[in-house]
């Protein structure tokens, strides 16, 4: 076991020439099985190595006891160890980050610091296929395109992930054989996040119908990264056609070849160019075949506006209120750096209105459509839950002690012309569930 999983280590980073003996190599350890197999095997193959750890102080004792073992093991291994606690839970509250979020950038912030201060030529993540099997399952289940079914990816610039090959019971099969220890993460076992669903639930299922549902699964990935990569370089080459690059970028829609799909075309230069999101992309397209010109659509960081056949693209500007229209039917739109997921039910299906700020439930009978959701502006007012009189949002958001950087980003939702929420923040007293309601639309912020 240890031979074969050891070669196949090599055989595989070889192949896709990931690191050399040259490089100074990070690796990203947890104290789980996959990171700890993952230090073991650049350790016997020889790699100069140092370790990174990460206590996001979410699990107390269970926390620290994962730190000490990482440390114990990079010290018996001689390599460098470096550790840092976050305070995951205030980093949540400053920004508006889900946990996932706020925990994910935090670590791979710290990453390329280490990275750039002690000469780390690569950082490695210790994902395997079966993660890359998950992956594919969630954003199928979220709606994607064809990149969203590729799984995880090999490498992405100094990312590597060199455990791909192996799947997670091989994994813990060397780790066992070779008496290697690791902690068991028990929030893996809860069905509370979608992934742990697919995993325990799903997964299961579906090879109780296909044995061979792991590799089979593995080689899909494989062909549908290629048939990916192909398809990056048609669209690149496209580009060099149909976009025009200036102050205000163009997309010269008739220049694109009868022959190709369009509506893909548009979508493949938005989103890999400008981070437009697939439904903004939707939207837009039937707006240039209706041909309302002037029309204006937003990612994270840019502004595209329908420019009589054309697609016209220019960074936003701090004047752009960024108004966007959401229809009744609608399911989601973005605003700045969140994504609001729209669900309307009944009265009966909530049974906690206790909710975090990134929830807001309103009264649907009291809503007119469509919302609009924008940017705040002087002279903004609103009740705030709780509250009788008005209060301006300039103050709100000072009392709040909200940054500057944090106040550009801060969006309002509107019904006619009274702000329903201070999104992510606090709703209009106005506007909040009482003894008369009957139905509820329940908006979830998460940020992108």
């Amino acid at each position: 076991m240890k031979e074969l999983l050891l070669e196949h280590f090599k055989q595989y980073n070889n192949r896709h020439a990931l690191f050399t003996y040259d490089d100074k190599i990070l690796l990203t350890v947890s104290g789980g099985v996959d990171s700890m197999v993952m230090l073991a095997l650049f350790i016997e193959a020889g790699y100069n190595v140092g370790v990174a750890h990460c206590n996001f102080s979410l699990r107390g004792a269970e926390s620290d006891e994962d730190e000490a073992t990482v440390k114990k093991a990079a010290e018996q291994y001689g390599v460098p160890f470096y550790n840092k606690r976050f305070d995951t839970l205030a980093e949540m509250e400053r920004t508006g980050e889900s946990m996932e979020m706020a925990a994910r950038r935090l670590r791979y912030e710290w990453f390329e610091q280490i990275s750039r201060e002690h000469g780390y030529t690569a950082i490695a993540i210790a994902h395997h296929i079966d993660d890359s099997i998950e992956t594919f399952f969630i954003n199928l289940l979220r709606g994607t395109g064809l990149r969203g079914l590729t799984g995880i990816t090999r490498q992405r610039g100094n990312i590597i992930r060199p455990l791909l090959f192996a799947e997670r019971k091989e994994i813990h099969e060397y780790a066992v054989a070779n008496k290697i220890t690791f902690r068991e993460d028990s929030s893996n076992l809860s069905k509370k996040y979608l992934r742990n669903k697919i995993r325990l639930g799903l997964i299961p299922m579906v090879k109780e119908i296909s044995s061979r549902f792991t590799p089979i699964m593995r080689g899909n990935i494989y062909r549908l990264t290629d048939a990916q990569r192909f398809i990056e370089a048609g669209i690149e080459k496209i580009k060099t056609e149909v976009l025009i690059r200036g102050a205000i970028d163009k997309i010269i829609v008739n220049k694109i070849d009868k022959d190709f799909p369009t509506e893909f075309v548009i979508y493949s230069i938005l989103s890999s160019e400008y981070g437009f999101k697939g439904d903004t992309v939707d939207e837009l397209y039937k707006s240039l075949k209706a041909g309302n010109s002037g029309k204006k659509f937003y990612s994270k960081e840019y502004v595209a506006c329908i420019d009589r056949e054309d697609i016209a693209i220019a960074p936003i500007t701090d004047d752009d209120n960024c108004e966007t229209l959401v229809e009744r039917n609608q399911l989601r739109s973005y605003c700045s750096n969140a994504v609001l997921y729209y669900e309307h039910t009944d009265i009966d299906n909530i049974s906690d209105y206790n909710t975090p700020e990134e929830i807001a439930y309103l009264d649907e009978a009291k809503l007119v459509y469509p919302l609009k959701l924008r940017r705040w502006q002087d002279g903004d007012t609103f009740i705030p839950f709780g509250m009788c009189g008005r209060k301006k949002v300039s103050d709100y958001l000072t009392d709040k002690k909200v940054s500057v950087v944090e106040k550009r980003r801060q969006f309002v939702l509107l019904s006619g012309n009274d702000i329903v929420w201070i999104v992510g923040r606090r709703i209009d007293d106005r506007y909040r569930i009482s003894e008369r309601t009957e139905n509820i639309l329940k908006i979830t912020k998460q940020i992108l």
